[in-house]
């Protein structure tokens, strides 16, 4: 069971620095004062690519701890 706990928890800061490197791909956009919201908006590509891309990894990292905690 040691062993197994170990390969969680390697693969839990895998995960973390996955999700880290998303985060850091962020940029905040040109704006003029007042219109923050609507340049942020025009970025929704990225975004939603964000999104989409969170919850994939989310989705591993929760089956990998499913697999783990049954073997």
């Amino acid at each position: 069971m040691f062993k197994a706990d170990r390969i969680r928890a390697m693969s839990d800061g895998m995960f973390a620095i996955l999700i880290t490197i998303l985060v850091l791909d962020f940029k905040l956009p040109e704006y003029r004062v007042g219109h923050l919201l609507a340049a942020i908006l025009q970025q929704w590509p990225i975004l939603l690519a964000y999104v989409v891309s969170f919850a994939y990894i989310g989705t591993l990292w929760l089956f990998h701890h499913d697999f783990f905690q049954y073997h």
